[in-house]
């Protein structure tokens, strides 16, 4: 259970001890950020905690812009006692259940597939395929941002199995498709080199 006066506190301080401990959702806005965000402290009343990114996204918040939580170190929340969460985290990580499943990845830590997804719920508040989903879409934001791709080959390098699953999780998750994330970066690209 998330102590939540000592961690709304903790987000009042601009805490960076939580940064990838805890994440803030603001009901009003619909957006989840982290703790060290810059923008102005929501009312206690329209916050809500979660321990990961996965979490608040399943719970229907999108990422901030501003802070980009779902790039946050998240180190400090998975050292300990949480190894096989941290081992199943790097499988992801490495792609794992974009081609296989959460039986597969189970099998590879040696768990059954419902302790794995109790040791996720414990640690993360999230399932290994929100996580996963999570990941993919972190990887597709970075290549249409750095790449020319083509949307097909950024939704298949991303994991993703096809450009229409990579837009719906776009579109779910910010509320609009991958290619206005294109667009951005292109025009960021075209300020950049009008100022040089």
């Amino acid at each position: 259970m998330l102590d939540f006066e000592a961690h709304y506190d903790a987000l009042r301080r601009r805490d960076a001890t939580l940064d990838g401990v805890i994440f803030v959702a603001v009901k009003t806005t619909g957006i989840y950020c982290r703790p060290v965000c810059p923008a102005r402290t929501p009312l206690a009343r329209n916050v809500t905690f979660y321990r990961s990114a996965a979490a608040a996204e399943h719970a229907g918040f999108r990422p901030c812009l501003r802070c980009r939580p779902e790039t946050a170190p998240f180190c400090p929340a998975w050292k300990g006692s949480r190894t096989t969460v941290e081992r199943a985290l790097a499988l992801i990580e490495k792609g794992e259940l974009d081609c296989g499943g959460v039986d597969r990845l189970a099998e590879r830590l040696g768990v059954g597939t419902r302790h794995l997804a109790r040791l996720f719920a414990r640690h993360l508040d999230a399932s290994p395929l929100q996580v996963a989903l999570s990941i993919r879409v972190q990887r597709a934001k970075r290549l249409l941002d750095a790449s020319d791709l083509p949307m097909a080959a950024v939704a298949e390098r991303s994991g993703f199995s096809s450009a229409r699953r990579m837009s719906t999780a776009f579109t779910r998750l910010y509320g609009r498709p991958p290619s206005t994330f294109r667009r951005k970066a292109e025009a960021s690209r075209l300020e950049h080199r009008q100022v040089r």
